[in-house]
């Protein structure tokens, strides 16, 4: 059970490294990032999960470009060596930790291949931790830390190669690890919670970068509500320091959707600072994709399922023919033009509503705006 990492003095509890601290079913170690064209004219997502008590791994590379959205799934079983970041085609590789990461995708199956390389722009920036029970069960217990960066590199679908140029393409990542539903859940299991809303705005601004995030309960309670301010610094620290931070509070939003769907339109959310002043981050939708590209909701794909691995797929959209009443797209990634303070800057704003969120004119599961 030894593997490369016990030559590390990083051990938390009394066991190997690839030994799990915890014998959760739902234990997960996992990489997520997202790349946007500045005008909106591709998104790229990549992620990379290991599941150790599963004993999967499983990775997907997707991007939406010309009104299609293309991805490539990976499942295998999982190494003895955590440091194997690979999954069939696709190989994840942490250059320098915090500061470079690559991606490399071979598309000899699948007609799809990249070369992705990450570059941070700031510090990573460990978020407020997370619990979410059912009861007496716990659905969710997990760290993040997300970071802010650039992209370079290309993404080739079956011949036609779209290029991330340096300084054109922004991009976020977050790194998450703990307890969360993956993999096939236990029929005693406690169902996935429906009624239940998510936003999160990671934006890119000449001098800085914000970060919002939030749960919102049927009627408008939000909960785990964190946003932050973080300035950008020469040189790059590859950790944000906590005391370098302003710290907003996320009070309300006001939303618009595209009518029959719940794809946002534009969006303005209110955030209080420490003084109790008013800030709103205005948001307008300038494309988008959906998550299910990546593995999540999706029934055939989703995080840590066991697949007969080893296992490669391909799955393929057209946006515009997606019945927006489907339960597995209605997690979104869109890329958003964005306004604060007077200052105008690019990101994402990241969807997901599920229930009778009434305070938006929702009366169901997934009915669409009127």
């Amino acid at each position: 059970m030894l593997s490369a990492l016990d030559d590390f003095p990083i051990h938390q509890v009394a066991r190997p490294v690839a030994a799990p601290a915890t014998s959760d079913h739902n234990a997960y170690d996992r990489y997520w990032f997202g790349g946007f064209q500045r005008d909106g004219d591709f998104i790229v997502g990549a992620a990379f999960g290991r599941y150790p008590n599963l004993g999967v791994v499983d990775g997907s590379v997707t991007i939406a470009v010309g009104g299609r959205q293309h991805s490539v799934h990976a499942s295998v079983a999982a190494p003895a060596e955590p440091t194997d970041t690979s999954a069939g085609p696709m190989r994840l590789t942490i250059t320098e930790p915090m500061r470079s990461l690559r991606i490399d995708l071979d598309g000899a199956q699948t007609g799809i291949s990249a070369e992705l390389v990450w570059t941070s722009k700031v510090g990573a920036l460990l978020e407020d931790h997370t619990v979410m029970m059912s009861g007496l069960h716990t659905i969710v217990d997990m760290e993040r830390f997300v970071q802010f960066g650039m992209w370079t590199g290309w993404v080739e679908v079956d011949g036609t190669r779209t290029e991330l140029r340096d300084g054109e393409v922004v991009g976020v990542r977050d790194r998450s690890w703990g307890v969360r539903p993956v993999g096939q859940q236990s029929p005693k299991a406690s169902p996935s919670p429906m009624s239940n809303a998510w936003f999160w705005a990671p934006i890119h601004f000449e001098q800085e970068c914000r970060s919002l995030g939030y749960f919102e309960r049927i009627g408008g309670r939000i909960w785990r509500g964190d946003a932050f301010r973080l300035p950008l610094v020469d040189p790059i620290q590859s950790i944000t320091d906590p005391d370098a931070l302003a710290r907003f509070h996320p009070l309300r939003e006001r939303l618009t959707f595209t009518p029959g769907t719940r794809r946002i339109k534009t969006a303005e959310f209110d955030l209080a600072d420490s003084d109790g002043g008013i800030h709103t981050l205005r948001v307008e939708s300038l494309g988008f994709q959906f998550m299910r590209s990546l593995g999540y909701m999706n029934p055939e794909w989703s995080h840590g399922l066991w697949t007969g691995a080893p296992r490669v797929g391909r799955e393929d959209w057209v946006l515009a023919d997606v019945d927006p009443t489907d339960l597995t797209f209605q997690h979104m990634h869109h890329t958003v033009r964005a306004e604060i303070d007077g200052i105008q800057g690019v990101g994402m704003l990241e969807q997901i509503i599920y229930g009778p969120h009434t305070q938006f004119g929702f009366h169901d599961i997934v009915d669409g705006a009127s």
